[in-house]
């Protein structure tokens, strides 16, 4: 099961993470499971396709764990995938390392059942957070708000493998809008699971090999 305890911070509470007010709509309240402390943390996500190569995989995992180790919190979606492996990593690190999944579902429910063990991992090593209120259930339309939750939070999006119609191409275009920064990995241009990617460095996102690449360009407040 999640986490019991799930606060509730509205918008105008001190609390309340400030770089949410960039985007024009706003959640009037988010709710929370884990230290509402780990907010104010600089943070940077990583995003990609639920269906990831085993090399997809270990590089959402490497980028975590560096970009972890550097100071920075790791905000994902909680998806299979991309999403899963980079929870993980961080994870695995124990803390002082954290790690924050934006929900599609009420906090006292975990889409896809499947990561029931790590939301509640998560929820005790970090954040559980989402705009609906518990009870609410996983619809198609709750995870691209997530996705702007997420972007908006971050400093900087990372996107490991992508497909022409994957979400976290909404995740990237958000932040771009924001002035987030935006880092994708390339891959072969015939491989479908690259082709979001390498589009979105096509549209300008920096293209990156190392998770180096995204700390030379990332300032941290």
């Amino acid at each position: 099961m999640p986490p019991n305890i799930i606060s509730k911070i509205a918008r105008g509470d001190k609390n309340y993470p400030l770089r949410l007010h960039d985007l024009y709509d706003a959640p009037n309240a988010l709710y929370i499971s884990g230290n509402t402390k780990l907010l104010r943390l600089p943070m940077v996500a990583i995003v990609g396709s639920r269906n990831a190569s085993a090399t997809g995989l270990k590089n959402a995992a490497l980028f975590a764990h560096k970009l972890s180790k550097a100071g920075l919190l790791i905000i994902s979606g909680l998806a299979r995938g991309i999403d899963g492996a980079a929870h993980r990593a961080v994870l695995n690190l124990c803390q002082p390392h954290f790690t924050a999944a934006v929900c599609g579902t009420g906090l006292d429910m975990v889409y896809p059942r499947e990561h029931l063990g790590l939301a509640k991992a998560i929820g005790q090593q970090g954040l559980l957070i989402s705009e609906f209120a518990p009870g609410v259930g996983p619809k198609a339309f709750h995870f691209p708000k997530r996705n702007r939750i997420i972007a908006a939070l971050a400093l900087g999006v990372v996107v490991v493998e992508a497909t022409e119609r994957s979400g976290s191409l909404i995740t990237a275009r958000i932040a771009a809008d924001l002035g987030r920064e935006v880092f994708a990995l390339p891959g072969p241009i015939h491989d479908p699971l690259f082709v979001g990617c390498n589009q979105l460095i096509q549209q300008g996102a920096k293209l990156v090999q190392t998770p180096k690449d995204v700390l030379d360009e990332l300032i941290f407040p």
